[in-house]
């Protein structure tokens, strides 16, 4: 790992399986502290509040999103998301590297408040796997799968606005390449890389 805490921006479109990819990742790097941001998301079964997020009501998010606690805050799906400034701050203060999961649009955000901080975008490995992903969920229902396909689809076209891109195909080569950048050895990942480039076009065909 980097000597110096690092702040660590994952995003992804939905179904490319970040949240698999992030848990299997901390789970192999204990030290590595995870944010966990705020939702008006419903909690689902297998979710555990604190863990996953900090569930809350629309207007207690309006709270905390007007006294400036959010270091970037998003409406998905018609839910909002925010990340707790003061928790990834006390992180880094402590010298421990932050591992934030959000979307594009958040990602944008936590680059212009926070320069400083490494980007990662994860990518299916195409466009059909996207869809069998999203379609084997078994927790949402077939209009909302159509609209977060449409929406994932979109949501893929940003990923030159990151540093690092990392294709999501087998999860353990996946896991590796995510190591790989944290511990500052991720090359071919970056986005200025000619072949992973060619890689990632042959996704939107």
């Amino acid at each position: 790992m980097n000597a110096a805490a690092s702040l660590f921006v994952i995003a992804a479109p939905s179904g490319a399986g970040k949240t698999t990819l992030v848990k299997a990742l901390l789970e192999r790097n204990p030290a590595l502290c995870f944010s966990v941001s705020y939702t008006t998301r419903r909690q689902r079964k297998t979710e555990v509040q604190g863990r996953d997020y900090f569930f809350v009501e629309p207007e207690e998010f309006a709270r905390l999103q007007c006294g400036g606690e959010f270091l970037e805050a998003a409406l998905v799906f018609g839910n909002h998301y925010g990340t707790s400034r003061s928790q990834v701050e006390r992180h880094l203060a402590r010298g421990e590297h932050v591992i934030l999961e959000i979307d594009w649009q958040g990602a944008r955000q936590v680059r212009a408040s926070m320069p400083g901080c490494v980007t990662i975008f994860i990518l299916p490995p195409s466009r059909g796997e996207l869809e069998r992903r999203l379609r084997g969920r078994g927790t949402d229902t077939r209009a909302v799968i159509e609209q977060r396909l449409g929406d994932a689809l979109g949501d893929m076209s940003h990923w030159g606005e990151f540093d690092y891109v990392i294709i999501n195909d087998k999860l353990e080569r996946a896991v590796a390449d995510l190591e790989a950048v944290i511990g500052g050895e991720g090359q071919a990942c970056r986005v200025s890389n000619p072949e992973l480039e060619r890689r990632i076009q042959n996704i939107f065909v």
